[in-house]
């Protein structure tokens, strides 16, 4: 017997693809070395961690820490894999792996891999950044681990290339 599905925690529901396009577009602002993109998509508050540990708290800062790391250093490009949606009430929790090519490049750099958490929250039927952690994704002792990611980026990243 089939039952329906619950859209309310269904990561392919509307609010999921939401969801993911929100991740999509912080990516995508970040690639554009966008800083006031970037942090219009977070929540008033919203925090970032970075993979280097740093933290950035609410909008405003968010912009201005990024706008002086995108005018001081050539920042890689994000290739992602969303590696699930969830939804809390009433916010969701959104996790990927990322790896990142160096501008002028057309491979990743594994030592820039990470892993992504992304919280979001519903602000007035708008999706916003609450969270957004970049850890770095060390692998410390699993070379067999390391390889399969690297690989798996690089499928993306192929099929993102192919399909631009």
């Amino acid at each position: 017997m089939d039952f329906p599905k619950d859209r309310k925690n269904d990561p392919e529901s509307d609010d999921g693809a939401k969801v993911r396009l929100l991740y999509q577009t912080l990516l995508e602002a970040w690639n554009d070395k966008d800083a006031h993109e970037m942090a219009e998509l977070f929540s008033e508050n919203g925090n970032v961690i970075g993979f280097d540990g740093s933290q950035m708290d609410g909008r405003k800062q968010i912009e201005s820490v990024l706008g002086q790391i995108f005018a001081d250093h050539p920042t890689p490009v994000y290739v992602a894999i969303v590696r699930e949606v969830r939804f809390l009430s009433p916010g969701a929790i959104l996790r990927a792996v990322a790896g990142m090519v160096p501008r002028g490049h057309s491979d990743i750099n594994p030592a820039l891999n990470a892993v992504q958490s992304l919280i979001a929250t519903k602000e007035q039927d708008r999706w916003r950044i609450a969270l957004f952690q970049n850890t770095p994704a060390a692998l410390h002792g699993r070379a067999e681990l390391s390889e399969q990611l690297n690989e798996e980026l690089r499928r993306a990243l192929r099929a993102s290339s192919s399909g631009s």
